[in-house]
């Protein structure tokens, strides 16, 4: 049949095929293993995929607050620039993009074997080839994708800022006499912590586990009171993931958006700055050509595959660009086609590995018996 014929063909084989499918375990996916018999007239039923993006964005959003008593930074600790109002701030930290393959419901086939062979085919669960006549499927080598990370307590919010309000702090209602107690206490905790490492302290730990137990606490509650004058700041990373496919070239696409106080939100949501996608058809996929450099014609009951094209992404923010990469997709390529015969020859049978996110050929050679 010819190729339209092939995609008519599929649907009224579809159920035939899915009764000879058995799961087979893969290392990044379950697989299901189609098996050309009697039953289902020597044909496997299949959809070349269309390439879908995922982009990944990371954002850092950092919160910094005044601590009670910066205005008196300067009087009790020389320190000239205290943080004196709560502010939010957020940055794109990275993007990632990867590729997956969903179905094409237009690219829908169904490749007729010779009565008496057994050729089988591998499927991702949604019907994608991942390989005939082997077990064996493309290693998924998508990149280690970031993970939110909240924001580590801040000196003030630890239990040594609970024990470095001495009782005459919190029962006094002047902010300047709290102030003067908090930097008289700081200076205190030094002096403590100075005399326990030059060994002039009245008492001494037993030992060193001892001694640095006590050194991190008194370093943690030094932390906190200097944090009550200069403020604090904490970060925190955002992590969303974004997916579209793409049908044609996109200019400045606006796929999400970082706000200061909400992280990574929606490409609608005006509150944070754009994030933007581009995307340049760089190639189109193409028939192969025969010796004479003449095109050739989708083969005669030919197992489609896809021959992708290529577009030149990139992820940009604030005029910096975070990803950058050429993409093989296959929408902007063709459907072509091997001849069902190589996969049932008895003295010479092949195997091919497909890419389930673009439809191509990855590897192929001879079948093992």
């Amino acid at each position: 049949p010819h190729r339209k014929d092939m995609k008519k063909y599929a649907s009224l084989l579809l159920t035939a095929s899915l009764i000879m499918a058995a799961p087979v375990s893969g290392h990044a996916q379950t697989t299901q293993r189609l098996a050309a018999t009697k039953a289902n007239d020597y044909a496997l039923v299949y959809s070349l995929p269309t390439t879908r993006l995922t982009v990944t964005l990371e954002a850092e959003i950092t919160v910094e607050k005044p601590g009670e008593f910066y205005k008196y930074a300067k009087k009790y600790l020389d320190i000239d620039n205290p943080i004196t109002k709560e502010n939010h701030t957020a940055a794109l930290k990275s993007a990632t993009v990867t590729q997956q393959g969903i179905p094409n419901p237009d690219e829908r086939y169904a490749v007729q074997f010779k009565s008496g062979t057994d050729p089988f085919m591998i499927l991702s669960n949604n019907g994608i080839p991942l390989a005939i006549n082997t077990e064996k499927t493309m290693p998924s080598e998508q990149p280690q994708l970031p993970e939110p990370q909240a924001a580590k307590p801040t000196p003030l919010e630890t239990p040594a800022a609970r024990q470095v309000v001495s009782e005459e702090m919190a029962q006094s209602q002047s902010t300047a006499k709290r102030a003067e107690l908090a930097a008289a206490s700081l200076f205190a905790i030094r002096q403590t912590r100075s005399d326990l490492i030059t060994r002039q302290a009245e008492q001494t730990p037993p030992d060193g586990k001892s001694l640095q137990l006590m050194l991190d606490n008194l370093e943690a509650q030094e932390q906190a009171l200097m944090a009550m004058f200069i403020g604090t700041t904490s970060t925190r990373t955002d992590v969303s993931s974004f997916s579209l496919v793409p049908d044609d070239n996109i200019t400045d696409m606006v796929i999400a958006r970082i706000s200061p106080l909400d992280g990574i939100v929606d490409a609608e949501d005006l509150s944070g700055e754009p994030v933007y996608l581009n995307l340049k058809v760089t190639q189109r996929g193409e028939m192969p050509e025969n010796e004479k450099g003449v095109r050739l014609t989708f083969p005669k009951n030919g197992l489609a595959y896809c021959i992708p094209g290529t577009a030149e992404v990139n992820i940009t923010y604030r005029g910096d660009t975070y990803f950058e990469n050429d993409e093989e997709m296959a929408q902007f390529g063709v459907v072509y086609g091997l001849a069902p015969n190589s996969f049932t020859d008895r003295k010479a049978p092949i195997y091919v590995i497909f890419n389930p996110a673009t439809g191509a050929i990855a590897s192929q050679g001879p079948a093992q018996p």
